[in-house]
């Protein structure tokens, strides 16, 4: 009878075992399959210069995505972010070029809203209980509103020279490793260990997986929910400086569409919509992979309006995705 518990036994465990492990790591096969895909179809995708392009591409867009799934890992989500972006890197601009305000304050004005923004969306969702989706988007019109005021809907070129380092300049020289790439990298690793390591990280769990519950254990909900939008919206306008020192120049474009780009590089990467369930490393990867096929099909001149068809297609299938592994769970 024990050896036959045993043979009964091992066959779940390895199943269970291979079930986690496809799951955790299945965006990591996707990318290199991706890469290999488009390196045999171009000869230029896996260029150095091209895979330094990939990266700082995408820089801006996963230290976006780490606020989005911090909020998502909440019970929440955040649809004002791609104006956040906007906005911010907008004001930054107009103080450093139509003002005459220095490098470091214009860019401490800017995460200052930024981090504003975010506590508005944060104060609307838990203290006066507007659902996530209607007041983030009131915000983000609101945004984008005052990011065409402020520009009166032209772009500002030519940032100063001091603020270059941040998006264009490089360790090692000219050939080096891209800064915003190491700064992007520094912010992952902050932000795992605070999730995994620290109070903070552990409360932003419960209140996801259930609120109640959190209440009842000793969490100030609405507080800490305030607490994660607010820090959403400072690297949401920090995400759009880093943007902007890249592009050396402001717009109303700037960050369009990033709220989601965000969401679809979480759910992609295995954070789940519902709560409570995620890891900042797998934004990063969903991050990773959607710049990376992008970037392919802009190689292959495929077609722009194919790509948003696609994009749309992938936040779809992202959302399935989701779907389907909380009905296993």
């Amino acid at each position: 009878m024990g050896k036959e518990a045993d043979v009964k036994i091992a066959p779940n465990s390895f199943g269970v075992y291979l079930s986690k492990f496809t799951k955790e790591y299945m965006l990591v096969f996707a990318i290199l399959i991706l890469g290999l895909v488009f390196a045999v179809v171009s000869p230029y995708f896996l260029t150095v210069t091209n895979i330094r392009n990939i990266l700082t591409q995408m820089t801006a867009l996963a230290i976006v995505a780490i606020g989005q799934a911090l909020v998502l890992i909440c019970g929440a989500f955040d649809m004002s972010l791609g104006q956040n972006v906007c906005l911010t890197s907008c004001l930054a601009a107009f103080l450093m070029k139509m003002c005459g305000w220095g490098t470091l304050p214009s860019i401490l004005a800017a995460l200052l809203l930024g981090a504003l923004i975010g506590c508005v969306n944060g104060a609307l969702v838990a203290y006066l209980e507007v659902a996530p989706f209607v007041a983030t988007l009131g915000t983000q019109m609101i945004c984008k509103g005052t990011a065409k005021l402020i520009t009166n809907a032209s772009p500002i070129p030519g940032m100063p020279d001091n603020m270059a380092w941040l998006g264009r300049g490089n360790l090692g020289g000219s050939n080096g490793l891209p800064i915003c790439i190491v700064i992007m990298l520094l912010l992952f690793l902050l932000f795992a260990f605070i999730l995994k390591k620290t109070r903070f990280g552990r409360n932003t769990y419960a209140v996801g997986g259930n609120r109640e519950a959190a209440y009842f254990a000793g969490i100030n909900v609405k507080k800490h929910l305030t607490m994660v939008f607010t820090l959403t919206g400072f690297l949401a306008s920090f995400g759009g400086i880093v943007l902007l020192s890249r592009l050396n120049s402001a717009a109303i474009t700037n960050g369009n569409l990033y709220e989601f780009d965000t969401m679809i590089s979480c759910v992609i990467g295995g954070v789940s919509m519902s709560g409570g369930k995620g890891k900042i490393w797998q934004a990063f990867l969903g991050a990773m992979f959607l710049t990376l096929f992008f970037n392919g099909m802009s190689m292959l001149n495929v077609n722009s309006f194919i790509q948003d068809v696609l994009k749309g297609v992938i936040l779809i299938g992202a959302v399935l995705l989701d779907i389907f592994r909380n009905k296993k769970r």
